[in-house]
């Protein structure tokens, strides 16, 4: 993910601030004596008062923080304001509002699906596209669709079908991130905002906005398309049909502490580990292999 959001993608979140979480408190908990009116402080006092309300109030900027200090007594100069917290690692207001975006994605999680399309090259040179979907919170896969033609109603229908097939299940979908391919048009859109959901656009060329898709796009040509030919658009639907379920209910992911997203029933733990039979179940004509224990 990405270790901090593009300005344009994080402003478009910030404008629902009910969406992210809270500011966390001040560390310590404890409270911090400001000066009373027309007393003396030492720096230090400052400096933690300053650094309190920078993080109790993440949007104030070095003005606001310096006329609510004013406010009880303590003229501290914006300048100095922006000192203490550049010492301190702080940016200035924009740059500290909410969440960073890995830390928004993680926070929002079960609501958050994506989707991309890429493409595969048949053994007769052909060029089809795959449309899939992918939730945040459990790495489930959903291959929607694959075409030669991948029109903009094409990629709508898709997503009317998809919505379809979730039936309640739609209703949990907060957010969708998507690119800005000309193929996502705003009827695409209007099948998911039409219950709620909100599209998320991620800046031009920028991949590592949407690092999920792309990273399940890398994986599922190294295991699976790149290593076999395709002969045409039934072929790599019923191939991917396949792997997508492999890759739901059984493939271990490192992000789910090595669960697969839909996992089976779990079986109890061995009796004797020293007498652990493995049964083996060949997928895709023998190009993966699945294992699980003998009865």
């Amino acid at each position: 993910m990405l270790a901090a959001a593009s300005p344009l993608v994080v402003g478009c979140l910030l404008r629902h601030p009910r969406d992210v979480a809270a500011p966390a408190p001040y560390p310590g908990d404890a409270p911090v004596d400001l000066p009373t009116p027309g007393s003396s402080s030492t720096r230090a006092d400052v400096r933690e008062a300053v650094l309190r309300l920078a993080w109790e109030n993440p949007s104030w900027g070095y003005q606001r923080i310096s006329g609510e200090l004013a406010g009880v007594g303590l003229r501290v100069p914006p300048s100095t304001v922006r000192d203490m917290l550049k010492r301190a690692g702080l940016g200035p207001a924009p740059r500290r509002t909410g969440p960073s975006w890995s830390r928004f994605l993680k926070a929002q999680a079960e609501g958050i699906w994506a989707c991309d399309l890429f493409h595969i090259d048949t053994v007769f040179l052909k060029r089809l596209y795959v449309l899939f979907f992918i939730e945040h919170a459990t790495r489930v896969v959903h291959v929607a669709g694959v075409t030669a033609h991948p029109t903009g109603a094409w990629v709508a229908q898709q997503a009317r079908n998809l919505v379809m097939n979730l039936g309640d299940r739609a209703e949990g979908v907060r957010f969708l991130i998507r690119d800005r391919d000309a193929k996502f048009t705003a009827v695409f859109d209007e099948v998911f905002t039409s219950f709620g959901a909100r599209i998320i656009k991620t800046p031009v060329r920028a991949p590592r906005a949407n690092a999920m898709v792309e990273r399940w796009v890398g994986t599922v040509r190294r295991e699976c398309t790149d290593r076999l030919l395709i002969y045409g658009e039934g072929h790599l639907h019923r191939i991917l049909r396949t792997y997508e379920r492999h890759y739901n209910r059984h493939r271990p992911h490192r992000g789910r502490d090595r669960r697969p997203p839909q996992p089976p029933h779990a079986p109890a733990p061995p009796s004797d580990i020293d007498h652990v039979r493995l049964q083996r179940r060949q997928v895709l004509d023998g190009l993966i292999n699945q294992y699980r224990r003998a009865a």
